[in-house]
């Protein structure tokens, strides 16, 4: 190894991309792209790797392919019309993204939320956090090479996206949630529906287990690969499935509480094995919790107002003052920091995406790993990047 490359640094050269290129890395290395349009990244991600032979040197993720300036879009647009912005940053788990910007606004205005409108909530945005795990769950697979799952995995998030298509009026990116509530009331024939889907699901886990988690050619693919501890994760502030997946039991709806979570009997998934198979591990566990949480609420969902009756108008001015909000995403925590000067628009928004501080610990984790390994690990990780970009 030559002069080139610090093995103890994580981070490149400030004139890598000149001259990495040139000089084709360190000698004897190989420089490789992945991305930005590889399949596997599932969005607009490039990765260029620096190879010995089939093993990696280093791995540097390359971001701004998708950068849409959300933070900016939300100190320019009034407190309404930022909301259908939540449901663009994280596709897969709109309703938690939708969450955190209603309950920020709410704690800044001391907005109270009708008890039956926090069920709602809760019933909703856990639908989409199995919804987001099903995608993954089956694009995962796909990736590593097995087709079946994902074919299972839509039919089964298909039925998801025709519960929530009622209330909501979308199926992909909603903006669902009101500041004091929900734009709509779940009618009888939504709550059958979802009735009827928990047992289906649930009927449904044992088939993916025989058919993915214990099939050996995964566990091969995933045990004692991409190993994350809980210290990398407190560096890096991975939060979610990943900090889970390290036998740490921190989830924000346990730990920072919110709505009507304290009052539901759920446990939170953990595995300390800290490898690919313990991140996997643990979302599908997080499937079967969900579901205990949407029955749990459905039952105890109470007669009353969907929205507050002294909920904002469109062209409301906030208090002034500055909060902090954060939520259990599919990812993990995410945060809705907001500044109000007293006005129609937000001074400052600040958004805490987990998935970047997910993916920053990528590079060190695939360090001295073969590249057939870095989709495994990169999949582990369940990757949303326009959340990552904003």
């Amino acid at each position: 190894m030559n002069g080139f490359m610090d093995p103890g640094s994580r981070r490149l050269d400030g004139d890598f991309y000149t001259r990495r290129f040139e000089q084709g890395g360190a000698e004897g290395t190989m420089i490789l792209n992945m991305g930005p349009q590889h399949p596997a990244t599932h969005g607009v991600l490039r990765i260029i790797f620096e190879l010995d032979g089939e093993y990696i040197v280093r791995a540097e993720p390359v971001l701004g392919y998708l950068h849409r300036m959300h933070e900016k879009m939300g100190q320019s647009q009034t407190w309404y019309q930022f909301m259908p912005n939540m449901g663009r940053v994280d596709y897969l788990h709109a309703l938690a993204w939708n969450w955190a910007w209603a309950g920020a606004v709410e704690s800044l205005a001391w907005i109270e939320v009708p008890r039956r409108a926090e069920f709602i909530r809760v019933i909703t945005c856990e639908l989409n956090r199995i919804s987001s795990h099903l995608l993954w769950w089956g694009a995962f697979l796909l990736d590593l090479g097995a087709f079946t799952p994902i074919m299972y995995a839509f039919d089964d998030r298909e039925r998801i996206l025709d519960i929530l298509q009622r209330p909501t009026g979308s199926r992909l990116t909603y903006s669902f949630f009101r500041f004091g509530g929900v734009a709509a009331d779940l009618d009888d024939i939504t709550c059958d529906m979802i009735r009827e889907f928990i047992p289906h699901l649930r009927s449904r886990l044992p088939m993916y287990r025989d058919l993915a988690t214990d099939n050996m050619i995964l566990r091969h693919r995933l045990e004692g690969v991409g190993h994350i501890s809980k210290t990398m994760c407190r560096r890096y502030g991975a939060t979610g499935p990943i900090l889970r997946g390290a036998g740490v039991s921190y989830d924000v709806r346990r730990a920072e509480p919110y709505s009507v979570y304290p009052e539901l009997d759920f446990s939170i998934p953990t595995d300390d094995k800290c490898d690919a198979m313990a991140r996997y591990n643990v979302r599908m566990a997080e499937i079967e919790q969900s579901l205990e949480i949407i029955e749990q609420a459905l039952e105890m969902l109470p007669e009353g107002d969907f929205l507050a009756k002294n909920a904002p108008k469109p062209r409301w001015k906030a208090p002034k003052g500055e909060v902090y909000f954060a939520v259990e995403g599919a990812r993990g925590k995410i945060g809705v920091y907001v500044v109000s000067h007293g006005g129609p628009n937000p001074y400052r928004v600040k958004l805490r995406a987990p998935g970047f501080s997910n993916l920053s610990l990528f590079a060190e984790v695939t360090r001295g790993t073969l590249l057939a390994d870095a989709v495994a690990i990169l999949g582990s990780l369940d990757m949303v990047i326009p959340e990552i970009d904003r």
